[in-house]
């Protein structure tokens, strides 16, 4: 059986709110997300493979993905 948190982490990224700051109409054009903004920031929710692409995308426009 797969890892849980391994699944997760290819599936979403937890960001500060503020790091979607003139990002996230791009971000929801480009890609199959969804973007939910919660208490402790922004939880962006897709495909592994989605997931992956807008983590590229997010770190060559500055974004740190950890």
């Amino acid at each position: 059986m797969p890892d849980a948190a391994l699944l997760r982490d290819s599936t979403q990224i937890l960001l500060p709110e503020r790091a979607l700051d003139g990002l996230r109409e791009d971000l929801e054009h480009r890609f199959t997300l969804t973007i939910r903004t919660e208490e402790d920031g922004v939880r962006i929710l897709g495909s592994p493979v989605e997931i992956k692409e807008a983590s590229a995308y997010l770190s060559r426009n500055g974004v740190s993905i950890q």
